[in-house]
């Protein structure tokens, strides 16, 4: 019933901002439905913490690691709601956007949420496939918010990279289904039955199928070299949009790429998955370590980092044990650190009106808080001690150095060069001095109170995780280890 009230909150949240022509109204009702969503969104995953997996009207259901997902995206949605109001409230004031374009956010934020939310809950992969197509569509028009021609451009190209990707997905789909020798009742396939039919699956289907749905569902993760999509999309969608796409749909869809990859492993093994998942990870952090030298973009910048970060969580999963538990970890805690960084972003451009690295100057004085917020971020999102990313890493790095040494070290290799590109942007926008004159502070304080809020939530979770939440990620590692 909790998941019935979200999807109900949601529609109503959809239709009230339709019909309603004042502001404020929008506003309120976006809040109050992210807010109560967030809150039953914790209620849902405690109670998964407590019974295990949790079924609802047979089409829906929820495991430990949906749960986790599940929290996460409760707690970015409420927080980006927030931010919003305010990010949208200083770009009416510099006249960047009118009442109309308001409203058509709210709509599409409500939307995404509600496509993200079916996603993990969804019992069969097509229904999750289908919300997946929908968090696409939802957010393409988000992505060309400001109708300029590079951000229309960039729509396209998410729309065309994604959609294709996950029509790909989708054919790995389908093969997996012919292990099921007859469809469940009123032609119901679940993950659960995919999984019970596994050994019944041919061996080189199923690689054929993960291939197929690794690319598919990698793309939307954002792996190399499927990630074209993400500097574009994240450099022309509005700022609060970011933390949605990099903090809540990443997890989303790893999420489902994971139940494909238990499939697989019951089926032939798990080395052939792992193999792949060591690919595309080192790939893909190689790929966002090389390129985050030469970028000229700070939101471009955090969209490079997502894809490395996407490569050590890949990598956690592929060695197993207590990388599994590190991955977990690190799934959290990206997702905290970029709400700090994109909302962090958006306050720079409100006062620069430029994403470009080279013309940020001075920031340290010009709006101090945001500026520490967005250095602490990159030592968060880096690795850097005492922070919760720091063990995280260890974790998998540690597992990896014991199981797949190779591996582990070229990783640290691409890792390393990834903190130096990163601090020489830091360096170029925060230390340089300038001439302009520009008035101090970030203008409103809810632009500012939402990161502050995850910076001390990483710093709680880097040491002290609620017994809730320390089950359901040692259940989530139990599962997802095989050796």
């Amino acid at each position: 019933m909790s998941l019935f009230l979200i999807i109900s909150l949601l529609i109503i949240s959809v239709i009230g901002i339709l019909i309603t022509k004042k502001r404020s109204i929008i506003e309120s009702l976006s809040l109050l439905v992210s807010g109560i969503t967030c809150i039953v969104s914790f209620l849902i995953a405690y109670k998964v913490s407590s019974v295990g997996t949790v079924t609802f009207f047979t089409f829906f259901s929820l495991d430990a690691l949906g749960a986790i997902v599940l929290m996460i995206i409760g707690s970015i949605g409420f927080a980006t709601t927030i931010y919003s109001i305010a990010y949208l409230r200083e770009e009416t004031k510099k006249h960047i956007i009118g009442f109309t374009r308001v409203k058509q956010y709210f709509i599409l934020l409500q939307l995404f949420l509600f496509a993200m939310y079916l996603a993990i809950t969804a019992g069969s992969p097509i229904f999750a496939w289908i919300a997946i197509e929908a968090t696409t569509l939802s957010t393409a028009f988000l992505i060309s918010f400001y109708d300029k021609p590079s951000a229309i451009e960039g729509a396209w190209k998410y729309l065309i990279i994604n959609s294709v990707g996950l029509l790909l997905g989708f054919f790995g789909t389908l093969l997996y289904f012919t292990s099921v020798s007859s469809l469940g009742e009123g032609g119901f396939v679940s993950w659960q039955t995919l999984r019970e039919n596994a050994s019944h699956l041919d061996p080189l289907i199923a690689k054929i199928a993960f291939v197929f749905v690794l690319i598919g569902y990698g793309t939307k993760v954002g792996f190399a070299p499927m990630h074209t999509w993400k500097p574009d999309a994240y450099s022309k969608a509005p700022a609060p949009l970011g933390a949605l796409l990099s903090g809540a749909l990443l997890p989303v869809a790893f999420f489902i790429l994971l139940k494909f990859k238990t499939i697989t492993d019951l089926s032939i093994g798990y080395s052939f998955s792992q193999t792949l998942f060591f690919i595309f990870g080192l790939f893909s952090i190689a790929v966002a370590s090389l390129i985050m030298f030469n970028a000229r973009n700070y939101k471009r910048l955090l969209a490079y980092s997502s894809i490395e970060n996407a490569g050590i969580i890949a990598l956690g999963f592929g060695f197993g044990g207590l990388g599994v538990f590190g991955a977990v970890l690190h799934l959290l805690y990206h997702s905290a650190v970029k709400v700090i960084m994109f909302f962090s972003a958006g306050n720079i451009l409100l006062k620069y009106h430029s994403a470009k690295i080279q013309n940020i100057k001075n920031a340290f004085h010009i709006i101090p808080t945001t500026s520490i917020l967005f250095v602490l971020g990159f030592l968060i999102v880096t690795g850097t001690p005492p922070f919760g990313i720091f063990f995280s890493k260890i974790y998998i790095l540690g597992t990896g150095i014991k199981t797949h040494p190779v591996v582990a070290l070229i990783a640290i290799l691409f890792m390393t060069m990834v903190f130096v590109g990163f601090l020489r942007h830091i360096t170029q926008m925060f230390l340089s001095r300038s001439t302009e004159e520009k008035e101090s502070g970030e203008g409103n304080i809810w632009l500012v109170i939402p990161p502050l809020f995850f910076l001390f939530l990483i710093v709680l979770l880097s040491f002290y995780i609620p017994p809730f939440l320390t089950k359901l990620i040692h259940t989530v590692t139990l599962y997802y280890t095989y050796d």
